[in-house]
């Protein structure tokens, strides 16, 4: 069973999803203008053997949205406060796209405070944007079901058909207040930030990358510059699959990141 909870940070109404008793704690964390909902395929795997947060980013999701500049350090800070406010202490956690850069960023100004850190398609290296980003944010400033349909069938690259509940999904949230001015904020953080690379080298959590190999959003080949700049990296190339993994082939991304998690 999976239990929809709210909580306060900074005074702002966060919301998060919460499922599994294990004393062993598993975050994940979403991407750009997404939502907990994102991980919905994968969390029922991950149940079976850890306790299971999954919350909706300030500014995204149905967590409030301040009027603020989203940041990745604004972002990074929120982590934190997030953890305390719940009393998470050491978690493991996943991040996919600006979820991944969020974590590394957290990972590598507070190395001591992640059990294990699993990067998927991250963020924070690609200065350029791709067709397939470009279609996301017009998707995102003019939400409507046929915009939003090309978009995420774009990111995933594989000609199959996009599940309807994640274009709904999308376009109901775009709707709301505030939605689109923290996805713009959002976007002209990351723009104006510096490459993460440099504050890699700080990590010092066991990683591992998960990268699609179709991946048209941020194409595999920045790759490279997160994995040779982890001291502890383990690199995993998804075939066949775009920029969310977890959603096209579960089965395969929980075992690959179980077994990752269970290695000592």
């Amino acid at each position: 069973m999976v239990q929809e909870n709210f909580i306060q940070v900074d005074g702002n109404k966060i919301r998060y999803l919460e499922s599994g008793d294990s004393k062993n704690i598993l975050v994940l964390v979403h991407g750009l203008g997404a939502s907990a909902e994102r991980w919905n395929n994968v969390i029922p795997n991950f149940v079976k053997h850890y306790h299971v947060i999954v919350p909706d980013l300030i500014g995204f999701g149905y967590s409030d949205k301040p009027v603020v500049d989203y940041t990745p350090d604004f972002f990074s800070t929120f982590l934190g406060k997030f953890f305390d406010a719940l009393g998470i202490k050491r978690p493991n956690v996943i991040g996919s796209s600006l979820g991944g850069q969020i974590a590394a960023e957290y990972a590598s100004a507070h190395p001591n405070n992640i059990e294990k850190l699993i990067l998927v398609s991250p963020s924070g290296v690609m200065k350029k944007s791709t067709p397939a980003l470009d279609a996301y944010i017009m998707a995102a400033l003019y939400p409507n079901e046929q915009s939003a349909k090309n978009a995420f069938e774009m990111m995933e690259s594989s000609g199959n058909q996009v599940d309807d509940r994640i274009v709904r999904g999308f376009v109901e949230r775009m709707q709301l207040p505030n939605a689109k001015l923290a996805f713009m904020s959002t976007v002209l953080g990351l723009k104006n930030s510096e490459v993460i690379t440099t504050k890699l080298h700080t990590i010092l959590s066991p990683t591992l990358i998960i990268w699609g190999s179709k991946d048209p959003v941020i194409p595999i080949q920045h790759a490279e510059s997160f994995a040779s700049s982890i001291k502890d990296c383990r690199f995993y190339r998804m075939d066949g699959c775009g920029h969310t993994p977890y959603v096209q082939d579960p089965e395969t991304f929980s075992s690959i990141v179980l077994e990752f998690l269970s290695c000592r």
